[in-house]
């Protein structure tokens, strides 16, 4: 299902870019972090969730960016939004957000030509305990992988931090979507598995942009994709979650791009 991925661009190298090219990823990151913090207050029971895209196209556009998703291989929205047992790629139209539910929200803009690309979890109204732990288990699971990040690390570190952490909580790792490489091209090497083994993979060096995108499920991790071609769900209907930064490798670590300005990546979800 990764082919879903923009295949035409990618060059299958991996980009190093240069200390200048950071600044561009600050403000694309910056402005993503942004729009999904605006949408905040709006995540309430009744929403449409064409009416949540709505807001995040006008949002864009009045900054001056381009919203990266829309045309994008034939997609018509600005944003994904995917609730429940919808683990990726959920397209707004007339579903209604509903007492209970749990929905990501995953955005991308383009910035003087660099892209920012981040989601995050939203509950809606009061949520059962086993989602919002499940939403929970991805944050820390984004948490490992990101700290897994350094120069001479691999991606499979990455990968293993996640999936041993989440397969600990007993939920599971999708391994159908990845994170991926981006800078001044959406989707790029390498491919950021979330499940791995220690030492495989590319190795990280400074310059490396990429996304860190894990997808939780509280069931087993197989997925299907339904009939538009875009919305994945999961096979045994258990309930899903995801999270994700960019970010790039720094001489000694990571840099965040894509951290909330307001300090609500993680929006507070009331338990039922």
């Amino acid at each position: 299902m990764t082919d879903i991925l923009d295949a035409e661009h990618r060059t299958g190298q991996i980009k190093l870019h240069k200390p200048e090219d950071f600044e561009g990823m600050r403000k694309a990151g910056r402005l993503a972090a942004e729009c999904l913090d605006m949408l905040t207050p709006h995540v309430v029971p009744g929403v449409l969730t064409e009416t949540l895209d709505d807001l995040a196209r006008e949002f864009i556009l009045d900054h001056g960016a381009i919203p990266a998703c829309l045309g994008y291989r034939g997609y018509t929205r600005t944003t994904c939004i995917s609730p429940n047992h919808i683990v990726c790629h959920g397209i707004p139209g007339e579903r209604v957000l509903r007492e209970g539910d749990i929905a990501n929200i995953d955005v991308t803009v383009i910035v003087d030509g660099w892209h920012g690309d981040t989601s995050r979890m939203y509950g809606v109204g009061e949520v059962a305990p086993r989602a919002k732990r499940l939403v929970d288990v991805t944050y820390e699971a984004l948490e490992r992988g990101l700290a897994a990040v350094k120069p001479g690390a691999t991606t499979g570190d990455i990968g293993h931090a996640i999936q041993s952490y989440v397969e600990s909580m007993r939920c599971s790792v999708v391994r159908d979507f990845c994170g991926h490489g981006l800078g001044r091209v959406f989707h790029d090497a390498p491919n950021i598995l979330h499940f791995g083994r220690p030492g495989e993979g590319a190795v990280l060096k400074p310059g490396m942009f990429f996304t860190i995108e894990p997808m939780v499920n509280l069931g087993k991790h197989p997925v299907k994709l339904l009939s538009d071609g875009w919305t994945a769900v999961t096979r045994d209907k258990s309930l899903s979650a995801q999270c994700e930064h960019s970010v790039g490798v720094t001489e000694d670590g990571v840099e965040i791009f894509t951290l909330s300005p307001a300090g609500i990546f993680k929006p507070p979800i009331q338990g039922a």
